[in-house]
């Protein structure tokens, strides 16, 4: 198909390229998708919430390794991830670790989640300053994530350090960093084989032990999942937290009105959360690769075809919002910040919950909260 007047392109590898963008705006504007120059980007919130559980698509990540020519190590992990597989394979490995992921088992340790967050809080407020990233949102992801595996915390800086350095492997330079991204793995994978032997011979009320012990029916997770599930676990938790919680503090900047409020009203914990990864997420697009070809919407799409759906762009679609402004107590639609469909996140209640502790927290003893130089 040629690209006519309605149908905008957005040069998606252009370095200047910004998925919150006028561009992205004025092209959601004129046509509910764009062509890119890694295929098409889905840009309204319909579009978004249809096509996310189109089952004519598959994940469109699986690939990633090959598309560079890299074997090895890292990409026998990636393909075994949960993130990665489909059909059945997915569907089981799901059934089984959701029990590990309880909203009453987690939402006991809320109380931890604040202590560490005052903890943190406590070791820079008396400055006036801090670097935020380095101080607070880098430890408390870590040391969430040791929390609930029984990781001990003092040890947060080393699984921070493997985490981030396998996260290289999104990069397009996964081929020059594969020496660090196989270390980190190989780092990982350790702490994931010493955590399930121990809680093979000492079981305790934790979620490790959940993990351990997964079982449906017949069917319980073997070793060479649990190994590979706990190193996306500590990877994906990490990352991700770390970074929504910058972005968070980014946007309450920006509404210095909302901050006050979320500080006079911590009930507005969770609404806060949800705002914040509706205009400013951290997964800004998820991709998708159509395993058939089929028509939507009258668009033909080809077996083969990746397929972005714009999560930040659909957030903010006046279609579904009609006033986007950012407001924590005002009731919005979904967003799609934890993905959607069958893979949406499956440890999005661990991230929720501990953001929806931290965040009152920080509002309430970081008052007239204001950039200290150029980020």
């Amino acid at each position: 198909m040629t690209i006519t007047a309605d149908e905008p392109y957005l040069h998606v590898a252009d370095p200047s390229f910004a998925i919150d963008s006028e561009e992205v705006l004025a092209a959601r504007e004129r046509s509910w998708y764009a062509r890119t120059n890694y295929g098409l980007a889905i840009l309204r919130y319909d579009e978004v919430s249809r096509l996310l559980k189109d089952r004519r698509l598959r994940q469109g990540s699986a690939a990633w390794p090959a598309h560079h020519g890299v074997a090895g190590p890292f990409a026998d992990w990636w393909s075994r991830a949960l993130l990665n597989l489909e059909g059945e394979d997915h569907a089981r490995l799901r059934r089984l670790l959701n029990p590990a992921f309880s909203p009453r088992a987690i939402r006991s340790l809320a109380p931890r989640f604040r202590a560490l967050a005052n903890e943190l809080i406590d070791a820079f407020i008396d400055r006036g300053r801090c670097e935020f990233m380095s101080e607070f949102a880098e430890p408390s992801a870590a040391r969430v994530i040791a929390i609930l595996l029984g990781i001990p915390e003092r040890e947060w800086k080393t699984i921070a350090d493997w985490a981030s350095a396998l996260g290289l492997a999104l990069s397009v330079n996964i081929k020059e960093e594969l020496p660090r991204i196989e270390a980190a793995l190989e780092g990982l994978y350790g702490y994931a084989d010493a955590l399930i032997a121990d809680r093979q011979q000492n079981p305790k009320d934790d979620f490790m032990t959940r993990l351990v012990q997964a079982q449906r029916d017949e069917d319980r997770l073997t070793h060479d999942e649990l190994r590979v599930s706990t190193v996306l676990l500590i990877f994906g938790g990490m990352d991700t937290t770390r970074n929504q919680l910058g972005l968070a503090i980014q946007t309450f900047m920006d509404h210095p009105d909302q901050w006050r409020l979320l500080a006079e009203r911590p009930e507005l914990g969770p609404a806060a959360v949800e705002e914040v990864m509706r205009v400013n997420p951290t997964v800004t697009w998820v991709t998708r690769e159509a395993v058939v070809d089929f028509e939507f919407q009258g668009l033909e799409i080809k077996q083969g075809t990746t397929v972005h759906l714009f999560s930040q762009s659909a957030g903010t679609d006046p279609r579904a919002c009609a006033e986007t402004s950012f407001d924590i107590t005002a009731e919005r639609p979904r967003h799609f910040g934890f993905g959607g469909g069958v893979h949406h996140c499956l440890g999005h209640f661990v991230a929720r919950s501990d953001m929806s502790e931290a965040l009152p927290l920080l509002a309430a003893r970081l008052q007239d909260l204001r950039l200290d130089g150029t980020p």
